[in-house]
């Protein structure tokens, strides 16, 4: 898996830089563009585009990251969600789907807490670690260190004889 994420990333890396070559180009010609026409005030997208240009590309990453984990963390609270849920968003050595749960898993959370306190120390250091790696990297590290955590939980789990369910990495 982690082979293949950061393959994935090192191909995503290069489109990334490919697409930001010919966006600046078009950008360039948008420039002119724009200076033909006339703006428009109060524009709601391009308030929302200011706040996103405003991110670090570290911050912009995670966003994404912390949508996804929000968004797993709302299904858990929904009755009708609940099978799938333990199914495929729990890590458990014993459950038939072993696979997608160690990638599943880390975006579960069960207590509000514990999701709000993993996702601001991962927004603190967001900034720092993407402009070291790159978001592409940055996030093939993201899943790898989740799908490797989860595999050493199930190694634990099958060394002491234990095969409950547990969420996270």
């Amino acid at each position: 898996f982690t082979g293949s994420a950061f393959g994935s990333a090192a191909i995503w890396q290069y489109e990334s830089l490919k697409s930001r070559v010919q966006t600046y180009f078009e950008e360039a010609r948008a420039d002119w563009m724009d200076k033909m026409r006339p703006q428009k005030r109060g524009d709601f997208r391009k308030q929302v585009n200011s706040w996103w240009n405003s991110l670090t590309e570290g911050q912009r990453t995670v966003t994404g990251i912390i949508a996804a984990n929000a968004f797993v963390f709302c299904l858990w609270r929904l009755p009708s969600m609940r099978r799938i849920m333990f199914t495929y968003f729990t890590s458990n050595p014993s459950s038939k789907a072993l696979c997608s749960p160690m990638l599943l898993s880390t975006f579960s959370h069960f207590s509000l807490f514990h999701m709000a306190a993993n996702m601001y120390v991962l927004w603190s250091f967001s900034s720092s670690i993407v402009s070291l790696l790159g978001c592409e990297q940055f996030i093939a590290v993201y899943l790898s260190a989740g799908v490797i955590s989860t595999f050493v939980s199930y190694v634990a789990k099958m060394a002491t004889g234990r095969f409950e369910p547990s969420l996270g990495a």
